[in-house]
């Protein structure tokens, strides 16, 4: 399945990101990404949170908020 990113948030430090995606299917997840700045290899899936499916961009968004620590309420 393809996804589309739709949102992107980056952490203060510039070390991590949040992307919220949109599925062919119609529904959306997010996941968080590390990289380090010694690694020219990219960036990097911290967890499996991707596997999540909401119907909303918004839930998604909440959800990640909710979940990843470096988010901040006022993310949009």
């Amino acid at each position: 399945m393809h996804t589309r990113v739709v949102a992107s948030f980056d952490s203060p430090a510039g070390d991590h990101c949040v992307d919220i995606f949109l599925r062919d299917d119609g529904s959306f997840g997010f996941e968080e990404y590390r990289r380090d700045a010694e690694d020219m290899r990219g960036w990097f899936p911290l967890h499996r949170y991707a596997s999540q499916v909401f119907a909303t961009q918004q839930e998604a968004l909440a959800r990640a908020k909710a979940t990843v620590a470096w988010m901040t309420p006022d993310c949009r």
